[in-house]
């Protein structure tokens, strides 16, 4: 994906698409013709796709365009997350990890 403002946001989101076997090679060469989308698992009948986009409407349009790849039967959004770029580049917190021997952990990222 191409570099966004500062103050944009990204729409991070996955989809479960279920297609004929005959449309693996279709669909696969889609999503390689779109830089916002990468084929997160390619199934037989169903595939995983990530979309990374700078809106909401971006993301909608990749459900439609999937759609209308031949032998397509259904393109299920799972999941969508949406938050400043910003945001994306901040350290994570520390976090403590308790074990089930009861030891706690520092994790950092």
């Amino acid at each position: 994906m191409s570099r966004l403002r500062p103050d944009a946001d990204v729409h991070i989101a996955s989809f479960v698409i279920q297609h004929r076997d005959t449309a693996a090679d279709a669909l696969a060469a889609m999503i390689d013709a779109h830089d916002d989308l990468d084929l997160a698992l390619r199934g037989g009948t169903r595939s995983v796709v990530i979309c990374e986009s700078a809106d909401r409407h971006a993301v909608m349009d990749r459900v439609d365009a999937l759609q209308a790849v031949p032998g397509v039967l259904n393109v299920l959004l799972v999941y969508h997350h949406a938050e400043p770029a910003h945001a994306l580049d901040a350290p994570l917190p520390s976090l403590s990890i308790v074990s089930a021997t009861g030891d706690a952990h520092e994790h950092t990222s």
